[in-house]
């Protein structure tokens, strides 16, 4: 076999290697020794360009040459400089008698350079850095071979490196999601807890003034009152989502008829759909839709989804509730005629504090956070939740429960 054939089979060999090697300095001593070993040199070493692309680091030396790793070196007058700027390989036979070689380096590390090779390291075209080979045994010069092996060294290089800045980047912003979802977390509960001495104060002292004051006043207590037990809707729904989050959340499981929950669900709002001239209404099956669940969590998810679809359809419009028994489930749909989602929002919706569209928002008010209950208590029972909408035409909200909780668990991960 020849010389070529040996050094392309090693090539081969290294990259194999690479593939089972752990963190990034493993891999590039496992470059850097292939590079020493094929190109026949004293000493190898890799230089990363540095963020102000004035200077380069030493990222990876063999060890003899560890002291290299704390000093910085210029692009202007350095061999490896020379290589990034002009993007390709740069060898130097004479380094003595040459300006462009860094003598600091052979100063600190004690090690005398007297030729160099050294080649970019290249992804996309943009420079990472270089990758030097240091004095060819026997005093030859560095060949077209060599420059070729260091090519393809420098390649695996580059992808090492990136691998490593994109895994970096990765764990930053995960841990930095971390912290703001944390910051999220405590705020709500924060916010929830020191709002509830106030709100109580507010609803307790209103409803006493409610009894006491003659009915001219009784317009604006009522108004006090609607908007105080709204301002606690939203607190609840906040606090039932963080403790969802928080792990706190428990089912009060029983018999549930889903048919009671939705009949006093279109009762009980039947005012508030007036209000906006809606049509609500429900069509059920003849059964009860019995299953097992909690039945405060399953009226809350409800309660929400109508809510929604209230707030989001124009006055003359249309809402209705539709429940079916299926093998094993209970299907209830949330139908309207509103103003329907836009399709770049629709897989978002159920995300905390998640807003359609800003001008929506300011027009029919919300935090975005009913939708978010109504999945957390869905999902509590391993059902699921989920929307079809076409802008302009309406919204079906969908959730499926399953009749006892095992055969939910099964369905949710499949």
């Amino acid at each position: 076999m020849s010389s070529q054939s040996q050094k392309m089979v090693r090539l081969v060999q290294v990259g194999r290697e690479l593939s089972t090697a752990g963190d990034l300095n493993s891999v590039l001593q496992v470059i850097l020794g292939a590079a020493m070993e094929l190109t026949g040199s004293e000493a190898t070493s890799i230089l990363e360009l540095r963020l102000d692309g004035k200077m380069m680091r030493f990222l990876a030396t063999r060890p003899e040459m560890k002291a290299l790793e704390s000093i910085t070196v210029p692009l202007e007058g350095s061999v490896a400089g020379a290589a990034i700027l002009k993007k390709k390989a740069v060898s130097l036979h004479d380094v003595a008698n040459s300006p462009f070689h860094f003598k600091t380096a052979d100063q600190l590390s004690g090690f005398k350079t007297r030729s160099i090779l050294a080649c970019p390291i290249l992804f996309r075209g943009e420079a990472l850095g270089s990758m030097e080979a240091l004095n060819k045994k026997g005093g030859a010069d560095y060949t077209e071979e060599d420059v070729a092996v260091l090519e393809t060294l420098a390649a695996h290089a580059a992808l090492a490196i990136q691998n490593a800045r994109l895994q970096a980047l990765v764990t930053k912003t995960q841990e930095e999601a971390r912290r703001l979802e944390k910051m999220k977390n405590d705020f709500v509960a924060i916010t929830s807890h020191e709002l509830r001495t106030p709100l109580g104060l507010i609803l307790g002292h209103s409803t006493f003034l409610k009894e006491i004051i003659g009915q001219e006043y009784q317009p604006q207590l009522g108004t006090i009152i609607k908007s105080a037990m709204r301002l606690k809707e939203i607190i609840d729904n906040m606090t039932r989502v963080d403790n969802a989050s928080q792990g706190l959340a428990t089912l009060r499981r029983g018999a549930v008829s889903v048919r009671k929950i939705i009949l006093a669900l279109v009762a009980s709002m039947q005012a508030e759909a007036r209000q906006k001239n809606i049509t609500l209404d429900s069509d059920l099956d003849d059964s009860d839709l019995m299953m097992d669940g909690d039945a405060q969590k399953i009226q809350i998810a409800l309660e929400n989804l109508v809510r929604n679809s209230i707030d989001f359809t124009n006055t003359g419009g249309h809402v209705f509730i539709v429940a079916r028994q299926l093998p094993e489930y209970v299907k209830i749909s949330v139908v309207d005629d509103g103003i329907g989602i836009p399709a770049r929002d629709v897989p978002h919706v159920f995300e905390r504090f998640y807003q359609v569209e800003s001008h929506l928002t300011r027009k029919h008010g919300g935090m975005g956070v009913g939708l978010s209950v109504a999945k957390v208590n869905v999902e509590m029972h391993g059902g699921r939740i989920w929307v079809e909408s076409a802008e302009g035409k309406g919204s079906i909200f969908s959730m499926l429960l399953p009749l006892d909780s095992a055969r939910g668990k099964s369905f949710i991960t499949s």
